[in-house]
C-alpha cells in the first residue's frame, strides 16, 4: 500500500488493480521478517507480566491527515490502515497474508462448491450473525449495493471488480466523475446513491426509482436481497481475482447504505451514527474526528466477529511530519505505545532509529519489509525523449544494459538506506516476501560489472556521441535525492558519463510527467495492493497499464501480453510459471534497473501485545491489548 500516496506516487507507490482463489490461498503465505534487537516481523517484544493493564487505550501518532474513508474513493495507506479496522470484506488477509473467511462463512474453492468448475461463477455465504455497529443486519444486498457503488464511484481501486460480468456497462452508465477535488462530487455521488437507492433499500419507497444500469449483470442475489447468498459471475476466467476483492479498506469492503443516502459525500466524515456516519461492521467505529488534529475509534459492544477486541479505545493524534522527532520523544516517555502504525513506518529516519538502536529502546524497534520496490525506468517506447534508451535495436538493449550493470546495487542500499531503511532489489521487481519474488540474486538486472558495462558502451557507443547529454529525473524528497547523487556517480566513476539530474519538487507533475513518457530515465516503482503477481505485471507493463495511461516506459511486446493473458486466468499455482516468464521478458529487455525493496520500522512499547506488520499491513486492533506496566 502507499504510504499516503496515490498509486504510482511517492517514494513508490502502487494501487489498482485486479487475483484468486483456493490453491492462492496456501501460496499467499510470506514469512515475517527477522527485526532488530529481541523484535521479529511475526511478533512484538513481550513484557515481563502477562497481565492486562485497567486502561486498554492505545494510543499513537499519525503524521498525514486521511484523505478519504470511504472505501469506493481510499487509495491511500494512512486510509486503509485505519478503514481495515472499521470495515470488513468478504474475506481478510490474516496476518501471514492468506485469505481467510470475513463476512462470508468460506473462502469459495471448487473444492467447497464455492467456484464453478469453469471457475466463472461464484457463491458465497455470509454470515448470520454479520452486523453493521449501528445494529443493521449484512445481508446479500449489502453486498450488491457496495460492489455496484464501487464500480459506479470509479475511485483507484475501482478496476479491483474489473472482472465481475457488467462492470463496463455500470461504469459508463455512471458517467464522468469529477475530474478535480475542488469541484463538488455532490451532482455525481448523488446521482449514483439516488439510482442505486431504488434498486436496494429504498425499493418500493416512495418517490425512490431504480436505476438498473448501475447494477452489475455478474452480481444477483438468489435468495432474495435479504438473503444470504451472493453470486458472483465473470466475464472471464480469473487468476487474481478473490486476492483484489479482499483488499481491505477499499472496493471490496461492505458499506451500509441505510446512513450513506443521508449524505452520499460527507457520511466518512462523521462518527458512526444510527441514520449517519461512518457506519462499518468492523471492531471498531469513529467516535471523534478533528481533521489535522485527532481521532477517536471505539471498540464495537457484542462485535459479531472474532478475536473479540481487548482494547476498548484507539487514540490517534494527527501530526505535522516535522513533529517526528517529539512524538518518538513522546513514545520514550510512554505517552504513545506505537510509532509507525497507520501507514508511517517509513517515516522513521535513519538517525532516529540508529540513536533507537544503541540505546535501551533497541529491544523494542521493529524492522519489517514492505511491498515496496523502486527501480529506474527507460522511455523505451518515447522516440522524442528516451534518447538512445528507444526501442529493441541491439544498441539500444546494450547501452540500457550498460547502465544497468554499472550500479552497485548493494552499495546503493549501504551508502542511501545505511541498510536500514531498503535493502539491495536483487529478487525481480516484486518485494521479497511476497509470490512472484524470485528469490535472492535471482535478477540478472541486479548484478554489479563494470567491466562489462564499460564493454558494452564502448561496442555501442565508441565515439561517445549517443550518451553524451543523458538526464535521470525524479521527485525529490525522501531518499529519491541520495539515490539520485549515488547513480550519477556510479555512472561517473564507472563509465565515465555525466549524467544530468532532475530533480522535481511538485510530486504529482512528476508523476504526470513520467506517465507521459517525458522523462529519458526517470525513478519509478510499486507498493503491492494483493498478493498476486498480476498486481505488478498487468499494472505495470501489460496492456492494461497500457491501455490506463500507467505504463511509463512505453514497454509494449506481444508477447508479454499474451503469456500475460494466460496467466491472469489461472490460479495461482499455474500461473506462477507464466508471471516468472514475464519476469524474464522484462529483464532480456533491460526494462528498467533495479534499485531497492523498502523496509518499514516501528517502535512498539513492550507493553503493547499482539502490534505487529507484515508485508502489507498493520495488525488489526482486535488483537492488541494493553499490559500491566
Amino acid at each position: 500500500m502507499t504510504s499516503g500516496t496515490p498509486h504510482l506516487g511517492g517514494a513508490a507507490a502502487g494501487r489498482h488493480g485486479p487475483s484468486r482463489a483456493t490453491l492462492v490461498i496456501s501460496l499467499l503465505a510470506v514469512a515475517a521478517a527477522a527485526a532488530c534487537g529481541t523484535t521479529s516481523g511475526a511478533s512484538t517484544s513481550s513484557s515481563s507480566s502477562s497481565a492486562l493493564a485497567s486502561s486498554q487505550v492505545l494510543k499513537f501518532p499519525v503524521f498525514q491527515n486521511p484523505g478519504t474513508w470511504d472505501p469506493g474513493e481510499a487509495d491511500a495507506e494512512v486510509d486503509t490502515e485505519f478503514m481495515q479496522n472499521v470495515f470488513d470484506n468478504l474475506w481478510r488477509f490474516d496476518d501471514s497474508l492468506n485469505i481467510v473467511p470475513d463476512i462470508a462463512t468460506a473462502v469459495p474453492t471448487a473444492a467447497n462448491g464455492g467456484v464453478s468448475s469453469d471457475g466463472l461463477t461464484y457463491t458465497v455465504h455470509l454470515n448470520p450473525n454479520a452486523t453493521f455497529d449501528n445494529g443493521d443486519k449484512v445481508t446479500a444486498e449489502d453486498v450488491l449495493y457496495s460492489w455496484d457503488r464501487a464500480v459506479a464511484l470509479q475511485g483507484a481501486y475501482s478496476s479491483n471488480l474489473s472482472a465481475v460480468a457488467g462492470y463496463a456497462a455500470v461504469q459508463s452508465a455512471s458517467g464522468s466523475p469529477p475530474a478535480s477535488t475542488t469541484g463538488s462530487p455532490l451532482n455525481f455521488q448523488q446521482s449514483i446513491e439516488n439510482g442505486l437507492w431504488g434498486c436496494f433499500r429504498g425499493k418500493g419507497t416512495a418517490g425512490a426509482t431504480c436505476n438498473s444500469s448501475l447494477e452489475m449483470s455478474g452480481l444477483t442475489a438468489p435468495d432474495g436481497l435479504t438473503g444470504s447468498t451472493v453470486q458472483i459471475k465473470l466475464a472471464n476466467a480469473c487468476g487474481w481475482c478473490l486476492a483484489a476483492w479482499t483488499l481491505e479498506g477499499t472496493t471490496g469492503a461492505i458499506v451500509d447504505e441505510n446512513v450513506i443516502h443521508n449524505d452520499p459525500v460527507n457520511w466518512w466524515t462523521k462518527p458512526s451514527g444510527k441514520t449517519d456516519g461512518m457506519v462499518g461492521t468492523g471492531a471498531y467505529y469513529l467516535a471523534s474526528f478533528i481533521p489535522k488534529q485527532s481521532m477517536v475509534f471505539k471498540a464495537v459492544k457484542n462485535w459479531w466477529g472474532s478475536p473479540k477486541p481487548t482494547l476498548t479505545e484507539v487514540d490517534v493524534d494527527i501530526k505535522d511530519p516535522s513533529a517526528l522527532a517529539t512524538s518518538v520523544a513522546a513514545w520514550k516517555q510512554g505517552s504513545y505505545g506505537i510509532v509507525g502504525y497507520g501507514g508511517d513506518s517509513g517515516n522513521l529516519d535513519y538517525p532516529t532509529i540508529e540513536s533507537i538502536k544503541g540505546s535501551a529502546y533497541s529491544k523494542d524497534l521493529l524492522t519489517q519489509p514492505k511491498g515496496r520496490t523502486t527501480w529506474l525506468s527507460f522511455a523505451i517506447g518515447y522516440p522524442k525523449t528516451g534518447g538512445p534508451f528507444v526501442g529493441e535495436s541491439a544498441a539500444a538493449v546494450g547501452l540500457r544494459k550498460a547502465m544497468d550493470l554499472a550500479v552497485d546495487k548493494t552499495g546503493l542500499a549501504t551508502t542511501v538506506c545505511h541498510d536500514l531503511l531498503c535493502t539491495a532489489a536483487t529478487g525481480g521487481v516484486i518485494t521479497k516476501g511476497l509470490v512472484g519474488n524470485l528469490g535472492d540474486n535471482q535478477d540478472p538486472l541486479a548484478q554489479y560489472n563494470p567491466t562489462e558495462a564499460k564493454q558494452l558502451l564502448k561496442q555501442y557507443d565508441p565515439t561517445g556521441t549517443l550518451t553524451a547529454d543523458l538526464t535521470y529525473s525524479y521527485n525529490t524528497g525522501g531518499l529519491n535525492d541520495a539515490v539520485a547523487e549515488y547513480l550519477q556517480n556510479d555512472w561517473q566513476t564507472n563509465l565515465g558519463i555525466h549524467v544530468n539530474l532532475n530533480p522535481v519538487g511538485d510530486a504529482s507533475q512528476f508523476i504526470s510527467n513520467r506517465l507521459g513518457g517525458q522523462y529519458m530515465m526517470s525513478r519509478d516503482g510499486w507498493q503491492f495492493d494483493y498478493n498476486n503477481p498480476q498486481d505488478w505485471y498487468a499494472n505495470l507493463w501489460g496492456a492494461f497499464a497500457t491501455a490506463a495511461g500507467a505504463n511509463t516506459s512505453g514497454f509494449d511486446d506481444p508477447t508479454y501480453d499474451s503469456v500475460l493473458n494466460q496467466a491472469d486466468a489461472e490460479p495461482i499455482s499455474q500461473s506462477l510459471p507464466l508471471y516468472d516468464q514475464l519476469a524474464t521478458i522484462l529483464q532480456q529487455d533491460v526494462a528498467y534497473i533495479p534499485l531497492y525493496y523498502s523496509v518499514g520500522n516501528f517502535l512498539i512499547q513492550p507493553w503493547v501485545k499482539g502490534a505487529g506488520s507484515n508485508t502489507g499491513f498493520d495488525y488489526y486492533w482486535d488483537q492488541i491489548s494493553i499490559l500491566s506496566h
